[in-house]
Parts: structure tokens; sequence; C-alpha cells
């Protein structure tokens, strides 16, 4: 409660605390702690990432109305509007839970509306997540696995889409022991040596680097070394046959430094001293990802010729790494104007933050509410690779997607018409599977329409869903031109006289009946003649009225009828 002492005694801060320690009085967590420690656990959090004094407050308030008597109407009277808004919209959030039938992930919709309206409401959220998942050990198991599920595939996902890496990261690797216990044990015990060697070695290669870069006239801020997180080593492990000698940055050295013209020269003198591994080189300060993080990757032959990873960027990039839309919300707070602060309440035009107003839309064509999970999970959520349009625009798509998804995430009308693809100015298949850095172009004709075979191969629920809607369009049409229109057909059985056809079509005739079709069966065995009738379709009372009619002419002897709709 140190960070408490911070704010005086009139501050929001402080009495949203004395509101909430009264209204939690008396109440445990299953842990046996008071209630309260929840609370001040997810405010603290909160005032890490340097958001407001009103979401702070929140924070404090968050479980409020959900676990007291207290109303929002309470809320709205102590502490304004604006605090109680948030407040609603976490407990609202609240009831989500996530094991799959329709209701819970129809709940899942609520946090889209909630963080596209105020950006503070998921900020809160993430924090309460954080303090859950840091004491997830005391509730039983079949809620841990339903926790850390969660967690894994919709929170952690969450906040790296935010630009929140170190938080995404921190729920990763809290969910990875619930969720898969015997990989965890392997890992810890198998990367152990290898973590100490690895950190002694960056320790080594510190000061050699400093030095070289001080020879050139570069001061670097700070040096330290990041060691990979076991979550994220373990996804990559799967995609090397487990093989921890193909794991390259199991700890990388990031160098820290002034300004973005001293990443790039920095880079260049490492370049010189250690030769970089071929397409092992990433530019996310000239091509930021779409999440904001901007760093320079590099790979080299370094020290003692060891492989070593090496992240290169500004102060003000890496907290923006480390908090993400968070580091944008605090600077906008504190050293801009209030109209410009207000901006970031909502998601409006932020390029950082265009997939929330995109979520939002593309959230209102599911009728299903777990197909939509289900796609929300691939579409926005799946590991990401990302690639460049000609314009020089980056563009994120899942782990797997195809030049079609691609096409379809640019516009409709691409996708529709596409018809080949370029990747780094060469002509792939359809399906090829995209690599992040993939330089694309589609090509296309007016007029075409999407094949059903790409259904085979797509990866995202944007191009599937524009897909299925043109072939349905598409076999609307060719039915128009090909299917005939729903009619009845009678079967008349009649002896063979020469007037009965007469007689019958100037019946149907009177009777305002159209006739499709007329003409005698070609049945040489049949001991009477078989006229087939087909006119257009008519309801029951006028269908019968027609075959009492026809009875009555003479000479027929049976009648019958069915309907070709």
């Amino acid at each position: 409660m140190d960070w408490l002492q911070k704010y005086p005694p009139e501050n929001i801060v402080q009495k949203a605390y004395i509101f909430a320690n009264k209204a939690h009085e008396g109440i445990e967590r299953a842990s046996g702690e008071p209630y309260i420690n929840h609370c001040l656990a997810a405010a603290k959090s909160v005032m890490k990432w340097g958001l407001d004094d009103a979401t702070i407050a929140a924070a404090l308030l968050h479980d409020v109305v959900e676990d007291t008597n207290y109303t929002i109407a309470n809320i709205e009277k102590e502490f304004g509007q604006e605090i109680a808004f948030l407040v609603n919209g976490l407990t609202k959030l609240e009831k989500i839970e996530y094991s799959g039938d329709k209701a819970q992930a129809e709940n899942i919709r609520k946090t889209v509306l909630a963080f596209s309206e105020d950006l503070r409401v998921v900020f809160i959220k993430l924090a309460d997540r954080l303090h859950n998942m840091q004491t997830l050990s005391f509730l039983s198991a079949e809620r841990q696995n339903r926790i850390a599920l969660e967690t894994s595939e919709i929170y952690a996902p969450l906040a790296y889409r935010l630009g929140m890496q170190k938080l995404s990261g921190e729920l990763e690797d809290l969910s990875f022991p619930y969720l898969h216990p015997k990989e965890y044990e392997w890992l810890f015990a198998a990367v152990e040596d290898q973590f100490n060697e690895r950190q002694k070695y960056a320790e080594s290669v510190k000061p050699i680097v400093e030095k070289k870069l001080k020879e050139h006239n570069i001061s670097p801020i700070a040096i330290d070394s990041r060691a990979k997180r076991h979550s994220s080593l373990y996804k990559k492990l799967l995609r090397y046959e487990m093989d921890l000698g193909k794991i390259y940055d199991l700890v990388a050295l990031r160098i820290i430094l002034p300004n973005v013209a001293d990443c790039y020269a920095a880079l260049g003198i490492i370049h010189k001293f250690w030769p970089p591994l071929p397409n092992q080189f990433d530019d996310y300060i000239a091509r930021p990802k779409p999440n904001g993080y901007r760093s320079l990757h590099t790979t080299v032959f370094c020290v003692d010729n060891k492989i070593t990873e090496f992240q290169i960027r500004t102060q003000d990039m890496h907290e923006e790494a480390e908090l993400g839309i968070a580091a944008h919300f605090a600077y906008s707070q504190i050293k801009h104007s209030r109209k410009e602060y207000e901006s970031w309440k909502g998601v409006k035009n932020r390029k950082e933050l265009l997939w929330v107003s995109q979520l939002r839309e593309w959230q209102k064509n599911f009728t299903d509410p777990q197909k939509f999970l289900e796609s929300l999970k691939v579409d926005f959520f799946k590991d990401r690779i990302f690639v460049i349009t000609p314009k020089n625009e980056v563009i994120d798509l899942p782990l797997g997607a195809t030049p079609i998804d691609f096409a379809y995430r640019i516009h409709s009308e691409i996708g529709d018409g596409c018809i080949g693809a370029k990747v780094n100015h060469k002509i792939v298949s359809l399906n090829y599977e995209l690599r992040s850095g993939d330089l694309v172009e589609i090509m296309t004709q007016k007029g075409k329409k999407p094949s059903e075979s790409w259904l085979e191969f797509v990866k995202t629920s944007l191009a599937q869903d524009h897909i299925k809607t043109a072939l349905r369009a598409k076999h609307k049409i060719l039915r128009k031109k090909t299917e005939e229109p729903p009619s009845v057909e009678l079967k008349i059985t009649t002896q063979d006289h020469s007037g009965f056809l007469k007689d019958l079509t100037q019946l149907l005739h009177q009777l305002k009946i159209n006739i499709i079709s007329l003409h005698t069966a070609n049945n040489p065995k049949a001991p009477l003649p078989i006229i087939l009738l087909k006119c257009d379709l008519l309801e029951q009372p006028r269908l019968e009225k027609l075959m009492v009619k026809i009875k009555q002419i003479n000479g027929v002897k049976e009648i019958s009828y069915k309907f070709n709709r």
C-alpha cells in the first residue's frame, strides 16, 4: 500500500480506496486474504502503467457492484459519471466465463463493445486478470484450467494486440503450467542450465558491445539481457522439432539508445564486427508492427562465434514495447492537451487501434456466438504474421494465412476478383503460406468471382464469409437461369377421343390457369391414354376445384397430381 501514500486524502484515489475497503469489509478471497488486496493489486498495476486517477479509482472499485450491495447509482453519486461508466463496464465483463457454451461466448462480445467505447475498461480488466492469474493456485483444478485457457486464448493475445508485450508474456507464462503441466516441468528442467550459460555469456558480451559503441561516439542509455519466456520458448520449440540448439534468442541483448539515428548507427557497428545470419534481420522501426511495436532485431555470429540476437531501440520505443497503447495514453494525459487526452479514451482514428474499430464492426456479422468466438481467436488473436502491401503498409494476418486472406483483408472486391498473387515479386500459388516480411501484390480481373476451392485453404473467417456470400449470389443467378419455376403436374387417364384436349384447354382458359406443357405420356403398354399437364403452381383450394372440373370432362377415368417446387 506504499504507493497509495502519494495521493492526498482529498484525492479521488484515496476516496475510492476508503469506499472499496468498507464495501469489501469482512470478505475474503479463496486464498484467505482480505478481498481488498485484489482491488489494490489491480489498481497498482493500472498506476504503474501510467493511467489517470479516474482509472486507478475505478480499478479499486471494479468489483464493488458485482460482489457487494452497492449499485452503479451509488458509485455515480459518490464518484461521478466518468468513474461509474468505467465500473459499469467492468461489472458487465465480470460475468464472462469461458467454457464454450453460447451464453458465455456471447458475453465475449461485451468485451469488444466495452473497450471500443473506452480503452480504460480493458486496461482495468487486464490488471484484474493479471492478479487473478497470480493467485490461481487457490482455486479448484477445473476453475484453474478454465481461467488459464481463457487467459491464454483471449486476454494474453488482447494485451499483445494493444502492444503490451510484457503483460501479454506474463499472462502466457502464468497460464502455461496449468494448461501444459508436463511440458512445463520438462521445459523448466531442460533449459535451466542453458539459460544460466546463455545469461553468463550475455553478461560477458555487454562490456564489449558498450566499448565498441563508445569508440564510435555512441553512448547507450542501457544494455541489458532478456531471457525468452517459457511459454514463448515452448511455442517456438514446437516449430523446431523441440531442438533447443535451433533457438538463437534464448537470451537476447537489448540496447537502449537516445535516438533513432543512433539505433541505425549501432546496427551498422554490430554488423561491422559480427556478421549477421542470413534472413535474420527485422526493421520494425521503418515498418512497425500493427500493434505499434518498434525496434531493430538482428541475429549475428557474436563473440566466440556464438549466435546472438540483438534488439535495438530508443527509450520511448522500449516503454511502448512494455506498455503498448497504455504508454501512449499516459503520454497524452501528461504531456499534451486535455483534448488529445480525451481522444485516447475511445479508439477514435488512431492508426494503432484501427483493428479495434474493425473488430467492433466485424462482430456484427455473426449470429452464432460460438462461431464469433472461434473466429475471434483466429482472425484477431492467433499468432500473427506481418506482411507488406505495394504501398508499404503493414498488414497483420494469422499464422498460415494465404494471398486470398490478404486480398480480402484489403477489400472484398480485391478478394473476389483475385486471379493471382506475387510474393516478393515472384508469382506464387493462391494457397501459398505467407511469412512475416513478405511483400504481397494481388492481381485481379474485373468481373471475376471467387472459386469454391478457395474454402479449402483460406484461414480467416473474413475470407471464408466473403467467398461463401459471393458463391451463394453466383449460384442464385445460375438457378434463375437454369431451374424451372415451381409448378404442379397433373396425370390424367382418359378414353381416347378427339375432343378431349380441346375441352381441357378451354377449361384451363376459363379458369385463367397458365399451361406450361401439355402432352401424351409415351407408354404404349398403357390400356388407356395418359395426358400429362404441367401448369403454374396453384394453391390447394384452386387445385381441387380444377381437378373436379377436369373429372367432369367426358371420358376422364382417373386423375392425380404432384408438386414440382
